[in-house]
């Protein structure tokens, strides 16, 4: 990629909407070598070669799900930290099973590979040679000025109520773990209420998050 942010949605539908050799194609394309996949349902580890897994990944959800709904809601980068954002929501169908459908949304982390990599800050002692930063076997040169970016592991993060749609039909699962949830707001509100003298020690005596302890603050 040389431009992730405006690149990423069409890398995103080439991966999960494609016929096969478009698919494992994208894969070789964008991925390096030892690029690593997790999601709640599998994981493969960073190795030299395991990116023909992340390919055996993504024939299978395509092979579950033939025909699947996603789009891209939006693109954050990192460009410090060279990371990707990707907030997608997705229908996913199995199709051996009438009438399953998991209406569901996630964010993908991205941990992107620059190549060639920035170089280490020239000195008057040691002239840099940018050959010394290309070494052509495992990515593709530049066509111009600007680098290109492989995709060096993908995180795929469900809230657990998104996770649990891929289990229940009809939404039972998520409507109890809604119910829960607000019962677990209301022990919050139980909880700060009972032991409000507590937060009156930390604000008062303690000093907020200062590293002291309550019984040093008694002693003074």
């Amino acid at each position: 990629m040389e431009n992730p942010v405006s690149e990423i949605p069409r890398i995103i539908r080439q991966l999960t909407q494609s016929p096969p050799a478009t698919q494992r194609a994208t894969v070789e394309k964008y991925f390096t070598p030892s690029a690593s996949f997790t999601h709640p349902f599998c994981r493969t580890g960073s190795f030299e070669g395991s990116r023909w897994l992340i390919w055996c990944i993504y024939r299978w959800y395509k092979i579950m799900s033939p025909r699947i709904d996603i789009t891209v809601d939006g693109v954050a980068y990192d460009e410090t930290n060279l990371t990707l954002y990707v907030n997608i929501h997705q229908v996913f169908r199995i199709w051996i099973i009438p009438f399953f459908n998991a209406p569901v949304s996630l964010v993908t982390v991205l941990k992107l590979a620059r190549y060639p990599p920035l170089p280490p800050q020239p000195s008057y002692s040691t002239p840099i040679n940018p050959g010394d930063y290309q070494n052509g076997s495992m990515y593709k040169t530049p066509t111009s000025d600007r680098p290109l970016y492989y995709i060096q592991s993908q995180n795929d993060l469900y809230q657990v109520n998104e996770f649990f749609k891929f289990f229940s039909q009809f939404g039972i699962l998520s409507a109890l773990l809604l119910l829960w949830q607000f019962l677990a707001t209301a022990l919050c509100i139980l909880g700060a209420t009972i032991f409000w003298p507590i937060s009156w020690i930390e604000q008062n005596v303690i000093g907020g998050n200062r590293e002291r302890s309550i019984g040093e603050a008694v002693r003074g």
